[in-house]
């Protein structure tokens, strides 16, 4: 039999007699149906990831409790749940309840019979998570527990194993976990993203995990690097750098710190995109005075010279099955979004509205983020690969630029200007739940995103 599925919207004021609230209408309904389905109550499905709109649900996260030595890394007590509440409430579909509303004193009882369920529903909680901890010289044991506070369900327990240096790490584990769990879809918090920042004076490569932390320059050309963007493994770079007085295409082996220069024909060589097999590239070359999209290999060898006309054609974004691109074309007068089938060489123009649209990324989920510029800024538009579904995702602030899509399609990450300088922003699909996530000086642009 398919699950019924639903969310916990109608629970709140839901009741067993146990806990003594009031049952509403939609909830008296969903009771009836756990009772005639009584095995369908267990591993429900918490999120709809693929709605329209995503409800948030309050969830609970007390201090985890050091089972070792006291004395032996406390501050991990508070840091490891303040990892896990900033992954959901970056996911866009919880709201992590205030520590200083919380009614049970520090280090209550952990396990499912102790816990009292109603001094958490009673402040809002639909969720509660509970976690303990063992520091071991360098090792670090994790055991959290996920529960349903109206039905008083545990719904994860698990253990997790790592290095206290790496802790950050391993509260993403369990963040994956817990959205896996209540959605049946993997998380992003392992992630990973490349930009561009100023922040030495120069532009240059930056790579960090997804949520800005563990930030790393990777280079140090003291020049202008631009567009960098990650193979479909996450174990090269490819970007774009002046360095040598001209803009030429490099890639950078993250594992041996080796950088290989891939294309420096005259002219441009820029804004490379990676087909989703990492076996070739597409680029914009002008190597005889217009621009026009080719396709590489690994080494720089031209394969296949995709667009020829006199328009200037650039910034070409591979579709998930690798037989189309998106790409930017001023050939109508101003510029647009066009798609290539790859198999026919066939074009059609996608985008109508507007007389400046630019920036194409192709998501895993056929949607196509770009940039348009209405009232004299630049904001952050989806449509769907085949044309239509149009959606504004920003508006009135500031300029909103070079997005690009979460390995699921799922998220859009995003530079933005609306607090004066430019830094990065991530997004649910739909627009929702906007924040900020890199912290650093100066600014940050042309995020790249990879698992």
């Amino acid at each position: 039999m398919k699950n019924f599925v639903f969310t916990c919207s109608g629970l709140k004021k839901s009741f067993n007699k146990k806990q003594g609230h009031v049952l509403s209408g939609m909830s008296w309904g969903l009771f009836f149906i756990l009772l005639l389905f009584p095995g369908q109550g267990f591993g429900r499905i918490y999120i709809d990831i693929n709605g329209p709109s995503a409800r948030k649900f309050n969830i609970a996260i007390p201090d985890f409790k050091n089972l070792g030595n006291k004395e032996n890394h406390p501050e991990l007590a508070v840091k490891q749940p303040e990892v896990i509440s900033s992954d959901l409430d970056l996911s866009g579909y919880f709201n992590s309840l205030d520590k200083n509303a919380f009614l049970e004193e520090k280090n209550g009882p952990y396990s499912f019979e102790n816990i009292r369920f109603k001094n958490w529903s009673v402040i809002g909680a639909e969720l509660l998570l509970k976690g303990r901890y063992t520091c071991i010289g360098r090792s670090l044991e994790v055991e959290v527990k996920l529960f349903d506070v109206f039905w008083g369900r545990q719904i994860l327990s698990k253990r997790f194993l790592g290095e206290i240096g790496r802790y950050r790490y391993l509260m993403h584990r369990i963040s994956n976990e817990i959205i896996k769990v209540l959605s049946g879809h993997d998380g992003i918090f392992l992630t990973k993203l490349a930009f561009v920042g100023n922040a030495s004076g120069h532009k240059e490569i930056y790579i960090c995990d997804y949520d800005g932390h563990n930030l790393r320059q990777i280079t140090k050309d003291k020049s202008i690097a631009l567009l960098p963007r990650w193979s479909p493994n996450g174990n090269k770079v490819v970007y774009t750098s002046y360095k040598n007085g001209s803009p030429m295409l490099f890639m950078k082996n993250l594992a041996s710190g080796g950088v290989k220069r891939i294309s420096a024909r005259s002219g441009l060589n820029i804004g490379a995109s990676w087909s989703p097999e990492g076996d070739k590239m597409a680029l914009t070359l002008s190597r005889k005075g217009n621009s026009d999209i080719f396709t590489i290999d690994l080494t720089g060898k031209i394969i296949r010279r995709l667009t020829r006309h006199w328009g200037i054609d650039v910034s070409p974004s591979f579709s998930p099955d690798g037989k189309k691109i998106a790409f930017v074309s001023s050939r109508s007068g101003s510029p647009q979004i066009y798609i290539m089938d790859l198999t026919n060489r066939t074009e059609h123009r996608l985008t109508f509205e507007g007389k400046y649209n630019t920036s194409p990324s192709w998501s895993t989920l056929n949607q196509i983020a770009f940039v348009s510029l209405n009232s004299g800024h630049f904001d952050v538009w989806t449509i769907a690969a085949e044309g239509g579904m149009l959606r504004r995702l920003t508006e009135d602030q500031g300029n909103n630029e070079d997005p690009c899509w979460s390995p699921d399609g799922r998220y859009i990450m995003f530079s933005s200007n609306r607090e004066g300088r430019y830094h990065l922003y991530i997004m649910n699909a739909n627009g929702q739940n906007q924040g900020s996530i890199v912290s650093m000086k100066g600014d940050q642009s042309s995020p790249s995103w990879v698992k």
